[in-house]
């Protein structure tokens, strides 16, 4: 099976179809080039050559699904970039770190945290946002929030108490670690 052989046979209408899902010419071509990259490396797992067709449509379907993804990651990161920096309260305060804290986390536990902490989504909620399983980001916000109880821990010198509560006072500005 040569690449140049199915590339001659799909490739203008494995366009069209990409064309129909995205709605973008420029954005098209280059979902089309990953496609046929993705066909000439795994060509050899092909093991029924009368199911090529389908195979190559599945996989510009799961690029076109990676591209909205990708995108709509992209969103939710630049509005959490974005309300992290431009929100300021006069009075500092424990939520004044929390931001920062969050913002300083990991991708994977900043997101969700960010999502259901702050913008105060349910977690199934959050789960079709980031288009993750609810096990998988029930998991990452119980990993994130241990992450920042040790961040308050290390920025602001808070203890946990017995029950695994975090206990202390707040810091002024000046001697905020992640605030200063």
């Amino acid at each position: 099976m040569d690449t140049n052989i199915i590339w001659a046979e799909f490739s203008a209408t494995l366009h069209r179809f990409i064309v129909s899902k995205v709605k973008d010419t420029p954005v098209a071509d280059d979902l089309l080039q990953e496609v046929f990259v993705k066909i000439h490396l795994q060509k050899k797992t092909l093991q029924k050559k009368d199911r090529l067709k389908s195979w190559i449509y599945t996989i510009a379907n799961n690029a076109v699904n990676d591209h909205f993804r990708k995108k709509q990651k992209d969103v939710v990161l630049l509005s959490h970039k974005k309300i992290v920096d431009t929100e300021e309260t006069p009075k500092h305060n424990a939520q004044d770190c929390l931001l920062p804290l969050i913002k300083n986390l990991p991708d994977i536990y900043s997101e969700v945290l960010y999502l259901s902490e702050i913008k105060g989504y349910k977690q199934k909620e959050v789960a079709q946002q980031l288009n993750i399983s609810l096990p998988a980001t029930k998991s990452r916000i119980l990993r994130g929030r241990d992450l920042l109880k040790k961040g308050f821990m290390d920025c602001c010198d808070y203890k946990l108490d017995a029950q695994g509560h975090l206990r202390g006072e707040q810091k002024n500005k000046a001697d905020c670690k992640v605030c200063n």
